[in-house]
């Protein structure tokens, strides 16, 4: 493919549209809406998100995290707190998360403060995790430099010999969850005029206003 086809590739956006007067004046509502209907329209991996954090040195970096539970406290995802994006929002804690959800041209927007969530919650989480990744937590030294995947494969099996069926959480593992103060509800529409339904926090309430695409 050259240069000229990536140019050409485009996509008309016509399934759906997103107006005030339907969509919720709770950005949580609206959420828990779309994402039941990523759920229910078998979009793979709906609860896949896009987190952007940034460092001391002021260079922002993006990875794919799975959200695990929301609510009206925030968004929770679960990852290794010693990561690179863990030691990024020791430093700041403020962060960004996308949803974008491609068969239903739609994408969910969330800037909010980062906080860690309680030791008991990531203990209930980590317990229900199958075996293999409660190890797993153990065995990868996330964003570490290593050789080579042996490294990672010797860890498990040490690991899962000290641990065998019942690994504690790890010290260094756990959940954060993003409180937001800004969301974005983005509907792809025809020739390019998206919808975008912006809420954010003032005073404590939400307001709601209409972005141009």
């Amino acid at each position: 493919m050259t240069a000229a086809d990536i140019a050409h590739l485009r996509k008309s956006y016509e399934r759906a549209e997103l107006s005030e007067g339907a969509s919720h004046a709770d950005p949580l509502a609206q959420f828990a809406q779309w994402f039941d209907e990523a759920r229910r329209g078998e979009v793979p991996e709906p609860n896949a998100m896009t987190l952007a954090t940034v460092g001391h040195d002021l260079r922002p970096s993006t990875r794919i995290v799975l959200v695990k539970d929301f609510d009206a406290r925030g968004i929770v995802w679960y990852t290794n707190h010693d990561s690179r994006k863990g030691r990024q929002l020791a430093g700041n804690p403020y962060a960004a998360l996308q949803f974008h959800w491609v068969e239903l041209e739609r994408v969910v927007r969330i800037e909010g403060l980062v906080e860690k969530v309680s030791d008991a919650e990531s203990d209930a989480y980590y317990a229900s995790r199958p075996l293999d990744s409660r190890i797993g937590a153990w065995a990868s030294p996330q964003s570490e430099v290593i050789t080579d995947r042996s490294v990672l494969v010797a860890a498990a099996a040490k690991y899962g010999a000290k641990f065998l069926l019942n690994p504690p959480r790890p010290p260094h593992w756990g959940g954060f969850r993003l409180k937001p103060d800004r969301w974005e509800f983005w509907q792809g529409r025809k020739s390019r005029l998206h919808d975008r339904l912006c809420y954010r926090l003032d005073g404590g309430a939400w307001v709601r206003e209409r972005l141009a695409p």
